[in-house]
């Protein structure tokens, strides 16, 4: 039977003997043997216990707690606890980065980061997160959450909206009109973008751009002032018109 002693311990599972000592000391965890010198050792049956403490820990449970349930719960009822806790860090990590790419694509897209603008991107997560999503059929909800640009990811396609939406309101700030040249070229890229978006669903495509005119606190989309939609509209249509007569 394999028995190891106090620093064996300590070294293989990274954990003090100091801490050891007091496990043992409030009966939380005793080795299971000594020898006839005194020297005690730890059994492969303390070593499990000693793993299920590290997990129960790594949930935030407090000494006394551990000790009430140690005893109650099975390694395994332990590792599933540990594995849906770890499922909850890497969901709130995996949010953390979308924000974060978020913040980052809007300075990228705004040149600046006010308070306002994350104040308010904020509370729509937090009051009406995707709430957008809701106007479409559950298959329409899947196919838009996976084709549609996306502020928390950095995708080409993200990218390329982000930078045209950064042209136009160039645009606007140098008082450039959508029926101008500039104006033209911006609408062949959003039409590219939306032909490889909606993959040619034009009904599609006209349903979620009158979702996409309504108020971002109803739509629950990332705010775009009325001067961009429309210089949106004007180019597109302009840019039409320039196709059809050429």
């Amino acid at each position: 039977m394999n028995r190891w002693t106090t620093g064996q311990v300590s070294k293989q599972n990274n954990i003090s003997v100091r801490t050891l000592r007091y496990y043992d000391q409030i009966g939380l965890l005793t080795p299971s043997f000594k020898d006839n010198n005194g020297r005690r050792y730890y059994s492969e049956e303390d070593l499990f216990t000693l793993e299920k403490i590290t997990l129960l820990k790594s949930l935030s449970l407090s000494l006394e707690d551990i000790r009430n349930v140690l005893e109650k719960l099975s390694l395994r009822d332990i590792l599933i606890a540990h594995h849906n806790h770890l499922h909850e860090q890497l969901s709130a990590l995996q949010t953390s980065i979308s924000n974060t790419t978020t913040l980052i694509n809007m300075i990228d897209l705004e040149g600046t980061l006010s308070w306002e603008k994350v104040s308010h991107l904020v509370q729509i997560a937090r009051t009406s997160s995707k709430k957008w999503i809701d106007y479409f059929e559950e298959d329409e909800q899947q196919f838009l959450k996976q084709a549609l640009p996306n502020l928390s990811q950095n995708d080409r396609t993200t990218q390329q909206y982000v930078s045209l939406l950064r042209r136009i309101e160039w645009c606007i700030d140098q008082s450039i009109a959508p029926e101008s040249e500039e104006g033209y070229h911006i609408a062949t890229g959003l039409i590219e973008i939306s032909n490889e978006t909606f993959k040619g669903d034009e009904e599609l495509m006209n349903k979620f751009w009158e979702v996409r005119k309504q108020p971002a606190e109803q739509s629950g989309l990332y705010p775009v002032s009325e001067e961009v939609l429309d210089f949106v509209e004007r180019c597109i249509t302009y840019a039409m018109e320039q196709d059809k007569a050429n």
